[in-house]
């Protein structure tokens, strides 16, 4: 089966439609088109997102099974758990949300994912992301620590959907907070599962688990029609995290 190449402001064909198991990359859809926040809604509206190398045309992807992290499944080691607590009770340390989006994607960008040698968050992802930013449907969770910007992740936000793409740690664990905290942000907003993409170890092991595309389709297309949550993080709501009152005892 050949991969379409997309003209201009040609739409993207459906998920479905995506290379299988047995092609030679698994998930593929589709190859070219533009990269701007036109084209970003239209894909994550529909359960796609792109990925490519620097020296790669853009790439659009639909793998089946998809990777999520239902809310409510989230893990939380006694060790984490440890640590969520001095972070909540320790002066200066917050969770800021799109304090400042740059510089996330900035050292997201030298993060690469598993399996993939050099980064993938080139200059047109930025610059993208950034803009989609802009208009509201893409946000960072930071976690600050004295006044320094410690770890976080950014994600994308279509309605009630919510797509993980990538988190970064200068300090140990600096990530795995910022990841607890958007958690605690979707149990509270009622956003039914964070899209993970992608399989890996330390994924599953904080409690996310692959799911039929079909599945996964059904609900971005249930939850992409309600509005969106209010972006902001109130300190008040570590205590949705499942297993954060053990901590206390």
């Amino acid at each position: 089966m050949r991969i379409p190449h997309l003209l201009s402001h040609q739409p993207l064909p459906p998920p479905e439609s995506a290379w299988g198991a047995s092609d030679p990359l698994p998930g593929l859809l589709a190859i070219g088109g533009e990269l701007d926040t036109r084209r970003l809604v239209e894909a994550y509206s529909h359960g796609i997102f792109p990925w490519f190398g620097p020296a790669e045309p853009t790439l659009w992807w639909s793998p089946d099974p998809r990777m999520v992290l239902r809310p409510e499944a989230l893990r939380l080691h006694r060790s984490l758990r440890k640590t969520l607590l001095r972070f909540r009770e320790s002066a200066g340390c917050e969770i800021r949300i799109d304090h400042d989006f740059a510089a996330v994607m900035n050292a997201c960008s030298s993060t690469p994912r598993p399996r993939q040698s050099g980064t993938w968050i080139v200059p047109r992802m930025q610059k993208a992301y950034t803009a989609l930013h802009h208009v509201g449907h893409a946000h960072s969770v930071e976690t600050w620590i004295d006044g320094e910007l410690a770890g976080g992740l950014y994600c994308v936000n279509i309605g009630r959907s919510v797509f993980g793409e990538s988190m970064f740690a200068h300090r140990t664990d600096a990530s795995k907070i910022a990841l607890a905290a958007l958690v605690a942000f979707c149990l509270r907003n009622g956003v039914r599962m964070i899209d993970c993409q992608q399989n890996t170890a330390h994924l599953a092991s904080l409690g996310a688990r692959e799911i039929p595309r079909k599945e996964f389709l059904d609900i971005v297309a249930a939850e992409r029609v309600k509005p969106a949550p209010a972006w902001r993080f109130d300190p008040g709501i570590w205590q949705e995290l499942p297993g954060m009152e053990e901590s206390e005892r």
